[in-house]
């Protein structure tokens, strides 16, 4: 994840996009839940947690987060955070059950390295949730055309889904199913978009991925 991202220095905007579109925040909330496993003693972490408002509303307690001032409100929400990178996760081998990586491939240094971590850590049949803006979305080409003047996305790479499934695939994760939500502008959607199955429709698309174990497992 690189290092110097604008993350730190506007936080508080950050926190204000959200309250301005509560309705796509809900739909991207309820797509991601409807790809998280299920289970009382689940154990998961989210890759690039920011503020944690999507650990909080998906009842996830850990994680890590490089930005010092979003580890700080993450941790003001419930959140215990790490400070790392995806490229170099601080945890043990074979630990969890999910690892959920959320809005942030786009601000990885290296993706298919980011995947190998969360191959690593997470348990035999485990599997990875990653949400994202699809490159080849409404929402998504607007980002890409404004990249220049924008605060947040000046920096990032955004990703087709083929492009993500493909390097899923180099990890060894298998993907097991993907579901699609946002079918307006951003400013067009006033009510909780329920997901449906697929992509190609949707600009926000939710991966879930299966590990492969290795034979020594």
């Amino acid at each position: 994840m690189k290092k110097h991202l604008p993350f730190d220095d506007h936080v508080a905007e950050y926190e204000d996009w959200y309250d301005q579109y509560p309705w796509v925040f809900k739909s991207e909330v309820e797509a991601l839940r409807e790809m998280l496993p299920v289970g009382e003693k689940l154990n998961g972490i989210e890759i690039g947690t920011g503020t944690g408002r999507f650990s909080e509303a998906l009842g996830i307690k850990e994680g890590i987060e490089p930005s010092e001032n979003m580890r700080a409100l993450a941790i003001k929400r419930g959140i215990e955070i790490m400070n790392a990178v995806a490229e170099r996760l601080p945890y043990g081998d074979h630990r969890f059950d999910f690892v959920l990586m959320n809005f942030c491939i786009s601000y990885f240094d290296d993706l298919h390295l980011a995947f190998k971590e969360a191959h690593r850590v997470t348990k035999s049949n485990g599997v990875l949730v990653v949400g994202f803006i699809d490159k080849n979305s409404i929402i998504g080409r607007y980002y890409d055309e404004h990249k220049p003047e924008s605060t947040f996305y000046k920096q990032a790479n955004f990703y087709e889904v083929e492009k993500v499934l493909d390097e899923l695939s180099k990890a060894r994760f298998k993907h097991s199913a993907v579901c699609q939500t946002l079918f307006n502008p951003l400013e067009e959607i006033k009510e909780l978009q329920p997901a449906k199955p697929g992509y190609g429709e949707g600009s926000f698309v939710v991966i879930k991925a299966m590990k492969q174990p290795e034979r020594n497992e």
